[in-house]
């Protein structure tokens, strides 16, 4: 089922604690370009279709990376990205985003993304994996 904008924007805003919706949506925005980035095929296909069209053609179209970002990486990579932004809030944006996109993927679909991105990132999404 697909989330609408305004569910999804409401879910992040409220994770993240922002004073506004427009605050959520810069940190959704870009946390969804940089994860688009991570994943490939189906599984990326199949999580676009879970979330609001405009933040589905944002994680299909996503911001370029030569290599998978550790989830330390992707935090610092979020921070540059959001102005003003330390990796200490940018951690609090992915948070916010991430686990909004986890509600989202169901628990079958977040397990398929988990295994495309590198090792850490199932805290990102809120969601620790067992060891």
């Amino acid at each position: 089922m697909t989330l609408r904008r305004e569910a999804f924007l409401d879910r992040v805003k409220e994770r993240g604690e922002y004073g506004t919706v427009e605050e959520a949506e810069r940190a959704a925005r870009v946390v969804l370009a940089l994860l688009g980035a991570h994943l490939v095929g189906e599984v990326r296909a199949r999580l676009a279709a879970r979330l609001p069209e405009e933040f589905a053609l944002i994680l299909l179209n996503p911001l370029q990376s030569a290599e998978p970002l550790s989830p330390e990486r992707f935090v610092r990579a979020t921070a540059a990205w959001i102005e003003g932004a330390t990796e200490q809030t940018a951690t609090w944006d992915v948070s916010a985003a991430l686990s909004t996109v986890a509600d989202a993927a169901g628990k079958d679909l977040l397990e398929e993304t988990l295994l495309q991105l590198p090792a850490g990132y199932d805290l990102l999404f809120g969601r620790p994996q067992p060891t």
